[in-house]
């Protein structure tokens, strides 16, 4: 109860409510969808509520798959908002105890596996008294791996999907002249380029991922059928925006400069309050 008052808190009422909303019409869509689809076992019958959502929600468009796969794309987006605002702010809460780790790291640079140890438990204390989870970054992208593969199954096994078309589009063939690649590339960038500049303190690798990253997604979407490629560029756009709304660095440097003013203000008036005390008493 204790641990989920404390996500309750981390993530606010409206995410949730939002995911919950995302949710029951994802199960409104798959209940619309009165065609039998085909699907054997635990996995087999998630594959096949993916597919009759996308169809339902294809249904409401005039039956244009493309649309059904991008309104579902946002849907899924808004079932793992909960877990992106948290991810946020477990990396702002990391991004908080750098100078502890840091400090810790120096204390127990960790050379034997005692001092290894050691750093290992000091890290975990420290994490547990400021409320930081190490591993939150992954929660979001577990959530939407089997989604993906989910998805990229879903069109193999239905003719319906991969018979679509969307624009210049075959959803069951690549994109011929690669437009999708390249915006999945493109807002891939532009999200990950704003989240590290959220960072005030970044390592070799935050610099270097807003520039690799880039290039996985775009070969990825250059390899799977273009209704892939329609999720990744639906949902790498959403993320831009979210990237924004949530990570904000404009206003998180406005804000950290603000503080770092205060501060040097609060130690001028320090300083001027010890000259003062030292005059007196001469």
């Amino acid at each position: 109860m204790q641990t989920l008052n404390k996500w309750y808190k981390t993530i606010g009422l409206g995410p949730l409510l939002i995911a919950m909303a995302a949710i029951l019409v994802i199960m409104a869509a798959d209940l619309s969808y009165l065609e039998p689809v085909a699907g054997s076992g635990l996995w087999g019958g998630f594959v096949a509520f993916f597919v009759r959502s996308i169809l339902g929600v294809s249904g409401w468009f005039g039956n244009s798959y493309g649309w059904g796969i991008v309104v579902f794309t946002i849907l899924i987006r808004f079932v793992i908002l909960p877990l992106m605002v948290y991810q946020v702010d477990s990396m702002q809460k990391m991004q908080s105890i750098q100078a502890d780790l840091k400090a810790l790291q120096a204390k127990y640079p960790g050379k034997d596996t005692e001092s290894r140890q050691l750093l290992a438990g000091a890290q975990q204390a420290l994490y547990k008294e400021h409320g930081v989870s190490p591993f939150a970054s992954m929660l979001p992208l577990l959530v939407q791996m089997p989604v993906l593969i989910a998805l990229y199954q879903g069109i193999q096994h239905s003719h319906i999907l991969r018979s679509g078309s969307f624009f210049w589009l075959n959803l069951g063939q690549r994109d011929p002249y690669f437009i999708l690649p390249i915006l999945a590339a493109l807002f891939t960038f532009i999200s990950s380029w704003l989240s590290t500049q959220a960072n005030p303190q970044q390592t070799t690798m935050t610099k270097v991922m807003p520039y690799l990253f880039p290039f996985v997604i775009f070969f990825t979407a250059v390899a799977v059928p273009a209704a892939i490629s329609v999720y990744l560029v639906v949902g790498n756009i959403f993320q831009t925006f979210q990237t924004f709304y949530l990570q904000n660095p404009f206003r998180m440097r406005r804000e950290r400069e603000a503080a770092r003013q205060l501060e040097k203000e609060m130690a001028r008036k320090v300083k001027k309050a010890q000259r003062g005390k030292k005059k007196k008493k001469r």
